[in-house]
């Protein structure tokens, strides 16, 4: 079975369509984007960036959630991995890596409502 390629429409056809344009989107000035949230952005700016107590300052606001985390629960340890872009859990029954700040509220919420 074949099916012929069809044309495309001519300009004068009353059902042609122009395609809408794309975004226009500004050059980058150097090799990552001055504000954006993409890993690999934060991570490349990070390297220029000072350490403020042993942390990197551009993932400051990650530290001051995971030590907020770690007030309101002493029987763990929590912490935020620059490596992995993750956050990290200890406690009595072993590690546990976890992706966002939003899912460790909900790992946490049970072991918080019982203390």
């Amino acid at each position: 079975m074949t099916h012929p390629i069809p044309d495309p429409r001519p300009s004068s056809d009353p059902l042609y369509r122009n395609p809408p344009p794309l975004p226009r989107r500004r050059p980058l000035v150097g090799p990552f984007c001055p504000t954006c949230e993409h890993p690999s952005c934060r991570r490349r700016r990070a390297q220029f960036l000072p350490r403020l107590g042993g942390h990197l300052a551009e993932y400051q606001r990650e530290h001051a959630l995971a030590a907020a985390l770690q007030r309101r629960n002493p029987r763990l340890v929590i912490w935020y991995g620059e490596r992995t872009g993750s956050y990290w859990v200890a406690s009595s029954t072993g590690l546990a890596e976890v992706p966002d700040i939003g899912t460790l509220a909900r790992l946490l919420e049970p072991a918080h409502a019982l203390t």
